[in-house]
């Protein structure tokens, strides 16, 4: 038991600031590309993402990823995972109440 009365392993808070929300919704737009590698770099429309910090939190955390695996040191597009859209959404509908 997790002390809430239910089974299972306690629900994830991620904590996600303004800047890594930003990143999410550059890849949330299709303006994202992510190297393939164990500590992947973000580009945003071409530029390097100028927080790699975050970058690799965002990616480590599974919030984003590389829409296909390529080889090491090649950028492929980034795309949200499940758990990055519900991010995403939240925050959509946390500003509109």
């Amino acid at each position: 038991m997790n002390g809430n009365g239910q089974t299972g392993s306690p629900a994830v808070h991620r904590v996600v600031n303004h800047r890594m929300l930003a990143m999410l919704r550059a890849v949330a737009a299709g303006r994202a590309r992510v190297s393939c590698s164990s500590e992947p770099d973000l580009f945003i429309d071409g530029l390097s993402c100028g927080d790699q910090f975050a970058a690799h939190a965002l990616a480590h955390d599974g919030l984003i990823r590389g829409v296909r695996p390529g080889l090491p040191g090649e950028l492929v597009q980034a795309i949200l995972t499940p758990d990055g859209e519900a991010i995403i959404t939240e925050k959509q509908q946390h500003h509109a109440a």
